[in-house]
């Protein structure tokens, strides 16, 4: 086995063409910017007024806590007005949800953001509106409306509104309101109009041309060429989005807009050659880290570096507001948790964090158990941030106390470990593991810039991959299994440096041998 392991790594290193430590320029860390995403649903993560709602001031008070953790820039789940808690489907695109706080509050977090050196971007889906829209209510039944073509009727009395994703008329709200809901024309000239101009007011609040009260992107929901593949909003790549993101990117060219793929299968290339979105998110390496199997990993994170245009990237995760979390996918195995962690923030793209992640909070999914689909579904994934280790601290935002099952099988306790309070101070728990790969990337540029490829290895439990920006190169090994292994790679102890995990091998006539324990990550810099 391990002349098999030897010959793989001469092979490789000799393919690389290392280059020796006087030939290598260094970065200056100052010269590479860090991204770090942090997603954030909002009404969960930290009640500042006791009303039981996450909200925008209750953001701003854990500012610290996010630097601390080591993130660059929080995604927001949308603002605005809906009678929906996750705040998709909107009554109106306009009004922030006062559950979150006023106008002045949010401007007055975009600032304090920006005054730390971090961004915000916005969630955004404006193709569906819920049966209180003025567009709705105007247009309903009266087919004289300014409004009627603003939306798609399955009749020309307009009694009929048109389904939405999924084939849905209505849906019922976990607190039981049912509302309907129907699809946005996005064909319509003045729909475009009215797009333009209110994702413009985001990014420039007062139109002064200074973007410190603006957001810095936008996160776009459900994005799709054919909406719901009706057949009836069709080339929406070229008609809608490209319009759009060029009035946005003509106001603020530094921008990024980000574009969930409605089809999770996709590598969503096509958003990025087509769209001119900047990113998408990598859905086929989530679904492959959570396999905890080596090739499925390799072979998406391969193709998804592969085929991602120069100039474009990959939003890389284990975790978002609509998937199970991934500790209770690992079934709350710690070393598994780590090993997310390790492939999360070190394989390349950019990476991004769903609130709690970093402390293994659990939650499973409800589709299919209580009534089909409905909004409280989702809800085991959307609990309250864990901020201290008494689940009923001040702060802790339970705005589904008491409103069904979700409620009452919460996964939400007290003194079980998965608090801040009580990982914060142990340097064997996940936060502490998420806080040193943090502070590992911004210690390594390459981490950050280098661009990714794997190399093989005949061990069917180790993913290897280097990362290299064309000055620097890393080579990254993680374990996959909690069994130990030992590799030799031939070279000695000057031309490659431990610089994460530990190592009891020794370097020995120009080769150096590595264990790798179980679960392990070890990051090596390459001279």
């Amino acid at each position: 086995m391990k002349g098999l392991q030897q010959y793989f790594l001469l092979a490789v290193f000799s393919a690389i063409g290392w280059l020796s430590s006087c030939q290598q320029q260094q970065i200056k860390k100052e010269d590479v910017q860090d991204e770090v995403i942090y997603h954030v649903f909002q009404r969960s993560f930290f009640d500042s007024n006791n009303d039981q709602h996450g909200d925008l001031l209750g953001l701003q008070q854990k500012l610290d806590y996010l630097q601390e953790l080591g993130v660059t820039s929080i995604l927001l789940t949308p603002l605005y007005e809906s009678v929906y808690y996750h705040n998709y489907y909107s009554s109106d695109f306009e009004k922030i949800d006062s559950t979150y706080g006023s106008k002045d509050e949010y401007l007055g977090l975009v600032k304090e953001l920006h005054r730390r050196g971090m961004k915000l971007y916005m969630d955004m889906e404006t193709q569906y509106v819920t049966e209180d829209h003025l567009w709705y209510k105007d247009s309903y039944g009266n087919p004289k409306s300014a409004f009627s073509d603003y939306l798609l009727y399955d009749d020309k009395a307009q009694l009929k509104p048109s389904s939405i994703v999924f084939d849905l008329y209505d849906l019922k709200g976990f607190d039981g309101k049912r509302k309907k809901i129907t699809t946005v024309n996005l064909l319509n000239k003045e729909v475009i109009k009215y797009n333009k101009e209110l994702f413009s007011y985001w990014l420039d609040p007062n139109k002064d041309g200074n973007f410190e009260d603006g957001v810095d992107g936008f996160r776009l929901d459900h994005m799709m060429d054919d909406l719901d593949n009706k057949g009836r909003l069709t080339n929406l790549f070229r008609d809608f989005w490209v319009p759009l993101i060029d009035t946005l990117k003509g106001i603020n060219p530094k921008i990024h807009i980000m574009a969930e793929q409605a089809d999770w299968g996709s590598y969503g290339i096509d958003y990025l050659t087509k769209a001119k979105v900047d990113w998408v998110f990598a859905f086929r390496i989530q679904q492959a880290i959570r396999s905890m199997d080596k090739e499925k990993i390799t072979a998406y994170a391969d193709t998804t570096f592969r085929d991602t245009p120069k100039g474009n990237n990959q939003i890389v995760f284990v975790e978002n507001h609509d998937i199970p979390r991934f500790s209770t996918a690992v079934k709350q195995d710690k070393g598994k948790e780590k090993v997310g962690a390790s492939l999360n923030l070190l394989i390349g793209g950019v990476p991004s964090i769903y609130y709690g992640q970093e402390i293994g909070m659990l939650g499973d999914s409800f589709f299919g158990k209580y009534g089909g689909i409905t909004d409280a579904n989702e809800i085991p994934y959307r609990e309250a941030f864990e901020w201290k280790k008494d689940k009923d601290s001040p702060g802790m935002a339970y705005w589904y106390k008491n409103s069904g099952p979700w409620w009452d099988t919460s996964t939400v306790k007290s003194n079980d470990g998965i608090s801040v309070e009580e990982q914060e101070s142990d340097p064997n728990s996940l936060l502490s593991t998420y806080r040193n790969l943090l502070k590992l990337r911004k210690a390594y540029p390459v981490l950050i810039s280098g661009s990714y490829q794997s190399f093989t290895n005949d061990n069917p439990s180790i993913v290897s991959f280097l990362r290299d920006n064309g000055k620097e190169k890393a080579m990254i090994l993680i374990n996959l299994s909690p069994e130990a292994t030992t590799l030799q790679i031939p070279v000695d102890k000057q031309q490659a440096k431990l610089v994460y995990g530990e190592n009891t091998g020794s370097a020995k006539q120009g080769k150096q041998e590595i264990n790798i324990q179980g679960y392990q990550t070890q990051v090596w810099l390459l001279k």
